[in-house]
């Protein structure tokens, strides 16, 4: 039977490892022992951001800031070439939103880079940035989904979605495009056979109730499509943002793991629930496998937004230490790609 709101709250006030087991044993239901890794690279292209979202230490207003960058088409190439070199069968894509860049930058750079790499799973751009990118050409989120897929787009990640709930939305980051929004460019992504993912910023000023009105959200859409292929809780990092002046401290363990557990048991139509290593640092990610969680992310190589606002994990993991940590834990690793739909068990 379907958990409900009220339910939800409810778990999230179980003893600690009944509340693990009965996550745990759902996901067993859909996966066995299987936990799910990608060989991939993240390259966010640009921190020069129009927006001024209150938990971000990775964004620079002026674009001709000391520290602002933005990646030409051949740097970007250049990083997808060696990271294709070291195996990674997936680029993760995102940057801020720059006022300058063309639409045609992100067109000419899905394109060089199908052309080169035709099996390479291109995740690339949350739903703030198809909304920036819609906003500058005038024109609807999904004719600019429609060429972005035309263009090369295999998937979108889930970034952006913060929390939906429109009071904590507008404390964290007020300028940025409404939760209604996100949701719709998603509807439209999966309308249009664009697979994407869902994430949730928690641990900052939201209740929890704001979560699992969050969660009910993310749940009613896919009901809705079917087009989300996963669910990441990202615990916020308080370092170098002004968000952090008012909630100094990272969430605790045991509220990040019963936050992954009830999202298990509440997003019952969701595939997979992310440990994403680099947030959460690897014991924690290791010990959410152990609460619901289904997939590890991958190899990452490079990742600068997570980093810094205070990320003290890697910067990057081997294929060969992910199998290592996967199995060190009595699971079975399977790197998945989702561009080809292929899964092979190491």
């Amino acid at each position: 039977m379907r958990i409900e709101n009220k339910q939800a709250f409810e778990l999230f006030n179980l003893p600690f490892q009944e509340l693990a087991d009965l996550a745990s044993s759902f996901k067993e239901k859909l996966h066995g022992k299987n936990v799910y890794w990608v060989c991939n690279r993240q390259i966010n292209y640009t921190n020069v951001c129009c927006l001024r979202c209150s938990f971000c230490a990775f964004s620079k207003i002026k674009k001709d800031s000391l520290a602002a960058y933005n990646m030409s088409l051949d740097e970007i190439l250049a990083k997808a070439r060696e990271a294709v070199g070291l195996g990674a069968c997936e680029l993760h894509i995102v940057g801020g939103l720059h006022p300058d860049n063309p639409f045609s930058y992100y067109t000419d750079m899905l394109k060089t880079l199908r052309k080169e790499f035709s099996a390479v799973n291109l995740k690339c751009f949350t739903a703030v940035e198809i909304c920036h990118f819609a906003k500058q050409e005038n024109r609807s989120i999904e004719s600019i989904l429609s060429e972005l897929k035309e263009a090369g787009l295999s998937m979108m990640p889930g970034g952006g979605a913060e929390i939906l709930v429109p009071e904590i939305r507008q404390k964290i980051c007020g300028e940025k495009e409404s939760g209604e929004e996100w949701l719709q460019v998603h509807r439209t992504a999966h309308k249009l056979g664009i697979p994407t993912n869902a994430t949730m910023l928690f641990g900052h000023v939201e209740s929890v109730e704001h979560r699992i009105e969050h969660l009910a959200m993310l749940r009613d859409l896919q009901n809705e499509t079917g087009g989300f292929q996963a669910f990441l809780p990202l615990v916020f990092l308080p370092q170098n943002n002004v968000l952090g002046r008012q909630v100094k401290n990272k969430a605790s363990e045991e509220d990040i793991l019963r936050t992954i557990a009830v999202s298990r048991l509440f997003l019952d139509n969701f595939p997979h629930i992310k440990a994403y290593w680099v947030q959460l640092g690897i014991e924690t990610a290791l010990k959410a496998l152990h609460c619901g969680a289904s997939d590890l992310d991958g190899t990452v190589m490079e990742e600068r937004i997570s980093h810094s606002a205070g990320a003290d994990s890697p910067s990057e993991v081997s294929a060969e230490r992910l199998r290592e940590l996967i199995k060190g834990q009595g699971f079975i690793p399977v790197e998945r790609n989702f561009y080809s739909s292929l899964a092979v068990t190491a």
